[in-house]
């Protein structure tokens, strides 16, 4: 019964993680300086973001929690260890881009972002395939992200 209980607060705490790292979005929101750029036409539409978003914090959760609970049969410090920089990458794109207004350095930025969210892919692979996968849509999304920041960049500079 205490392994069911730390692992439900473990699991509890690594949502909180990404509900902390969702939540530094929600500092800067859209605003009017976002909504008056010029949009490439494959720009997806503002409400597609939060159940996007959603998901794919909820599958890091998960793909996270998968990955402690194997601490003691492999080693996961290097993986978790990456997990923790992506995700404070992830927090601080946001106040980058729609925060300063910085869409160059958002750029630099999520393109870091993007090697990290993979290197936790090859990572987290030997320890927990599940796991593993479930940061592929996230990995998927973020590359999307990152072409659409680039192609932002371009169109508004």
């Amino acid at each position: 019964m205490k392994n069911l209980s730390m692992n439900t607060l473990i699991l509890a705490v690594s949502i909180a993680l990404v509900v902390a790292a969702a939540s530094v979005g929600g500092l800067f929101g859209i605003g009017d300086w976002y909504r008056t750029l010029v949009k490439p036409s494959w720009n997806p539409p503002n409400w597609i973001f939060g159940p996007v978003w959603s998901t794919l914090y909820l599958m890091m959760a998960v793909a996270a929690w998968l990955i402690w609970l194997k601490r003691g049969a492999r080693p996961v410090g290097l993986a978790l260890g990456l997990y923790a920089v992506q995700l404070a990458l992830n927090a601080a794109w946001t106040a980058v881009f729609f925060g300063a207004h910085q869409m160059g350095w958002a750029f630099a930025e999520i393109a870091l972002l993007d090697a990290l969210i993979l290197a936790c892919v090859v990572t987290f692979w030997p320890v927990n395939r599940s796991a593993a996968l479930m940061m592929v849509p996230y990995f998927a999304w973020v590359s999307f992200a990152s072409a659409l920041n680039f192609t932002l960049w371009r169109l508004n500079a």
